[in-house]
């Protein structure tokens, strides 16, 4: 599981055409739906903090785990400057520890795909419902096999901005449902003078079936899966889907 590196200095630039407000807004609605509008929130893999800054403004007490130095520096940068009171942890999320529990479990941005093997999905999801309070929830998106077979896989995405360029180029393996992307970025340092870095990551495709196979085996309680900003159950054709699971094992006080 690679952490982003250069990446890290241009990420929200490329990704400014996410809508984290309606994302959150999305997010928070669920949460609400299951009684949950305000107490602690962890932001699973929450990058350079953008939705872990959303969330905070909705009310929520926050924390954040990332296995990116670079990318919580940039988090550490945006809490600075918003005022809002987020705790950032330096973590990997296969093996994260927390102070207690929690009342939910965000991860978005498809984080759960960075999981290659499903050893890793079922110790991510354990300790998801180790440190969820009693009937706490869940909530992830994660790509779909659709997306990486059909839209990602053999596609070269390229972008040229004034001061930052990428290529973005893919390759799917089917067979072992593993996207590999390479990154290639320049950064303009002066005039006419651009430092290129490269980076590799790898995305695992899960089937729902599986990601309900890993909850059980973790104790998670799973409750739904949605087409991704919708109450609609995913579809053959989802490129992006939410899915929503419970606490189960502690009891109740």
């Amino acid at each position: 599981m690679e952490a982003y590196t250069s990446f890290a200095q241009v990420y929200d630039t490329f990704m400014d055409n996410i809508p984290y407000e309606e994302w959150g807004a999305y997010i928070v609605s669920l949460l609400r739906e299951y009684g949950i509008s305000d107490g602690l929130v962890l932001d699973l893999g929450c990058g350079t903090g953008s939705m872990t800054e959303v969330l905070s403004g909705y009310g929520y007490d926050m924390i954040g785990v990332d296995l990116s130095e670079d990318m919580l520096e940039i988090a550490l940068e945006k809490r600075d400057a918003s005022g809002h009171d987020i705790l950032y942890l330096l973590q990997d999320m296969r093996s994260f520890e927390l102070y207690g529990t929690v009342r939910a479990v965000v991860s978005v941005c498809d984080c759960v795909n960075y999981l290659l093997e499903e050893q890793d999905l079922t110790e991510t999801f354990r300790l998801v419902n180790n440190y969820l309070d009693p009937g706490g929830i869940f909530i992830f998106d994660l790509n779909t096999e659709y997306k990486y077979r059909e839209l990602l896989g053999e596609a070269t995405i390229a972008e040229d901005r004034e001061e930052e360029s990428f290529i973005w180029d893919n390759y799917y393996d089917e067979e072992e449902k593993l996207n590999e992307y390479t990154l290639s970025i320049f950064i303009r340092e002066k005039e006419n003078c651009y430092r290129k870095y490269t980076e590799t990551h790898y995305q695992k495709a899960y089937s729902l079936k599986t990601i309900k196979d890993c909850m059980e085996k973790a104790g998670l309680e799973f409750l739904a899966a949605y087409d991704a900003f919708t109450r609609e159950p995913p579809r053959e054709d989802s490129e992006r889907i939410y899915v929503l699971a419970r606490e189960k094992g502690k009891e109740h006080v």
